[in-house]
């Protein structure tokens, strides 16, 4: 009998999952990658749909994703690996994988990650990484690095009108004391906004968070490049979903896959992007600004 896939307290609430089961069409045997374990809820469901004799790849690139996940099941095949979902291709070879029926990207950020001390959440002063893997150079080692040129074209990506100013801030409290924790930051980011910045709406580091969140983990460079790569991770006929939660991935997604279905390599399978009903979003707020955008290969 199939055993829940991951341990109790560690899922978050999947976003979607009945758009994704739907657009991934999954049967009984299927091999299917979940590019963006996190919490393994996507993962739980989508093992029930591949029992029996299914198989499951769970990647995350954060490794606590992956030492916690603690899943088993007597029914499939489960891999996991502690890796960039951009790496697909190779963990496919390394481990003698055939291409795959599916795969699910989820880009959002699991609750685990906002309360992992890896200073994603401006709420709590943690240490500023803004990493999800210790191979990656962290925030406050970059910094130091970066112009005010570089630090504003960073920040504005997300549409951030005081851009110039926040970068200006930073790039001064830099020359004085190097920023080590996002509380710094956050004050940083305070001092160079109006008081009644968005009138409130969101909080003043919101979308320098994002940008540097964003930067450091090459996460547009990475979607771009796994996109490009379903030809070497999907059989013919394979589908691909895709998540996103803010617009700058989206419209990468949105692109990729028109440009790619010019050229005959997919066909795009809703014109529109699928949105969370309003019971989904009532019940999980967080699921609220999630687009799934899916593709079959040819």
């Amino acid at each position: 009998m199939e055993k829940d896939l991951a341990q109790e307290g560690n899922i978050h609430i999947p976003v979607m999952m009945s758009e994704v089961l739907k657009a991934l069409a999954l049967k009984p045997g299927d091999f299917v990658i979940d590019g963006t374990f996190g919490g393994g809820g996507h993962s739980s469901e989508i093992a029930k749909s591949i029992a029996p004799k299914g198989i499951l790849l769970a990647i995350d690139r954060d490794p606590s994703a992956i030492k916690k996940a603690n899943i088993s099941s007597e029914e499939i095949k489960i891999v996991l690996a502690n890796a960039n979902f951009t790496d697909i291709p190779d963990i496919l070879a390394d481990k003698n994988l055939p291409k795959a029926d599916s795969l699910l990207l989820d880009l959002g950020f699991s609750s685990n990650q906002l309360s992992g001390d890896r200073g994603f959440s401006f709420i709590e002063d943690e240490p500023l990484l803004m990493t999800y893997s210790d191979e990656t150079e962290p925030l406050y080692k970059v910094l130091p690095s970066l112009s005010k040129k570089k630090i504003k074209e960073i920040i504005a990506i997300t549409g951030e009108r005081y851009a110039g100013r926040i970068a200006e801030a930073i790039w001064k409290a830099e020359r004085k004391r190097p920023i080590g924790t996002t509380g710094e930051l956050v004050e940083v980011i305070r001092s160079a906004v109006p008081l009644n910045y968005e009138r409130g709406r969101i909080h003043p580091a919101t979308r320098t968070f994002l940008a540097f969140r964003i930067y450091i983990n090459n996460e547009l460079e990475g979607l771009d490049q796994v996109i490009s790569s379903l030809p070497q991770i999907l059989k013919p006929n394979g589908k691909v979903a895709i998540i996103t939660f803010q617009s700058l991935e989206d419209r990468i997604v949105k692109n990729k896959f028109k440009e790619m279905a010019r050229e005959g390599v997919i066909n795009i399978l809703n014109k529109k992007p699928l949105t969370p009903s309003l019971s989904e979003i009532k019940n999980n707020p967080r699921a609220r600004s999630a687009k799934l955008r899916s593709a079959t290969m040819n």
